[in-house]
């Protein structure tokens, strides 16, 4: 919970509106743990005058937020219209064991000129084909 508490000061008190900081401080706690835990929508619920139903609502409606640590590696493919017309569908239908890895949807990275895409934490990686992809699951993983 001391984790959680500086997570939530460090973030307390920048906008004015109420809930502002509702979204930072659940990416900064997904970001440090995983995922967010009941502990934690409470904590937040709390320091922002939000009901814990508001804040479940909001962990539960954003597919990046999760509610159980998982330890798999995500790799975020792009599916937006560029993307699809260079063959993400298929890059995607190429994993032989999609299980090593968690695909999650995306639309749109910002790299339409260079699709297909995916993101990897941080990182951006462009012009994939299965080959490329292939080796960016393995390296994930």
């Amino acid at each position: 919970m001391d984790q959680i508490d500086a997570i939530i000061a460090a973030r307390s008190g920048r906008p004015d509106e109420p809930g502002g900081n509702l979204l930072p401080m659940l990416h900064a706690v997904q970001a440090a743990f995983g995922h967010i835990s009941e502990d934690a929508i409470r904590a937040v619920a709390k320091a922002l005058n939000l009901s814990r139903a508001e804040v479940h609502g909001v962990v539960s409606f954003y597919h990046d937020f999760r509610d159980a640590p998982d330890p798999r590696p995500v790799i975020k493919l792009c599916r937006a219209e560029a993307c699809q017309a260079r063959g993400a569908d298929a890059l995607a239908a190429s994993l032989p064991d999609q299980n090593r890895v968690v695909i999650e949807t995306v639309y749109c990275l910002g790299l339409c000129s260079v699709g297909p895409n995916a993101l990897v934490g941080d990182r951006p990686y462009a012009r994939l084909d299965a080959r490329k992809f292939a080796a960016l699951v393995e390296q994930a993983h």
